[in-house]
């Protein structure tokens, strides 16, 4: 029999983060988890994240689609892969597109598996809570790793009526029983979604596993944002619970137009930038001197 594959050691002999290090992080220091989508952004991510999210928040931020409902398996592989090229440290998770798991626990299975097997992630991300537990459970006992995703879930958005505020007033009750069913079932930590700050609170108090929030509370047990969002690189929309730390798309835009302007006036190339002439000599033969 074979031996189990195990994690490949990062170069520097770094060792790989696994979503039970991120489990164990309950109550201590504030897991970082950031997306991304290519090798160049993931390596840059991986030098401060703890865990790496390839969202299916690519449709909207990478290929321009309206929401995320039109991401498919073959979108996310291709992404994860590109992801795990640059990924040394920190944990890699790869959401699973609407779709490819809400059918049956097997047929979940077999798409949480697939990902894994060709991606390298360690994990497995998907939507919803009560109703989603069986096949939590289904996948966790069969050594797929599951981080859980409860209040606002974008694939859900058409039957919640919009990207509103989820668990206000009779509604906390039900988000609190989606977070506990998860953590029942395995999930290793709980993704919790445009849910008010007391209520995740609450939640992350009442859970063994850890809370990681977006727009939710400073008191989950980690943060994510989408990295295009935080970066500024996503111009179509921009959430409340989003903080800037850069204006990338600003300042790229201010280069591409000095770029333009450059070429128009024939400021570049300049000089440097191009490949001088160097015909060799030849004798009378017309045969290259040597």
């Amino acid at each position: 029999m074979s031996a189990t594959p195990q994690t490949p050691a990062p170069q520097g002999g770094i060792r790989r983060l696994t979503p039970s290090d991120i489990r164990a992080r309950k109550g201590g220091t504030p897991v970082v988890c950031l997306t991304a989508y290519t090798t160049p952004m993931a390596r840059l991510v991986d030098r401060e994240a703890d865990l790496i999210l390839v969202g299916d928040s690519v449709g909207m931020v990478l290929h321009g689609m309206p929401s995320t409902l039109g991401v498919t398996m073959e979108m996310m592989i291709l992404h994860g892969q590109a992801v795990a090229r640059g990924v040394e440290r920190a944990a890699l998770v790869v959401d699973m597109p609407f779709g490819s798991y809400e059918e049956t626990p097997a047929q979940a299975f077999r798409n949480a598996a697939r990902i894994m097997a060709e991606t390298g992630a360690q994990a497995v991300k998907l939507e919803g809570g009560l109703h989603m537990a069986e096949t939590v459970a289904f996948l966790t006992a069969r050594g797929i790793p599951v981080m859980g995703h409860v209040g606002l879930t974008p694939q859900s958005v058409n039957a919640l009526g919009g990207y509103r505020v989820q668990g206000r007033g009779g509604d906390a009750a039900r988000v609190r029983a989606d977070a506990a069913a998860l953590t029942q079932a395995g999930a290793f930590a709980v993704v919790l979604e445009k849910v008010p700050a007391a209520l995740v609170d609450t939640i992350t108090a009442e859970i063994a596993v850890p809370t990681i929030g977006i727009g939710a509370s400073a008191g989950c047990d980690g943060q994510v944002l989408v990295i295009d969002d935080m970066l500024g690189l996503f111009g179509d929309f921009r959430p409340k619970f989003v903080r800037r730390y850069a204006e990338l798309g600003e300042s790229a835009a201010e280069a591409i137009a000095r770029y333009a302007a450059d070429v128009q006036a024939r400021r570049f190339p300049a000089p440097e930038h191009v490949f001088a002439s160097e015909l060799p000599a030849t004798g009378g033969s017309g045969k290259a001197a040597s």
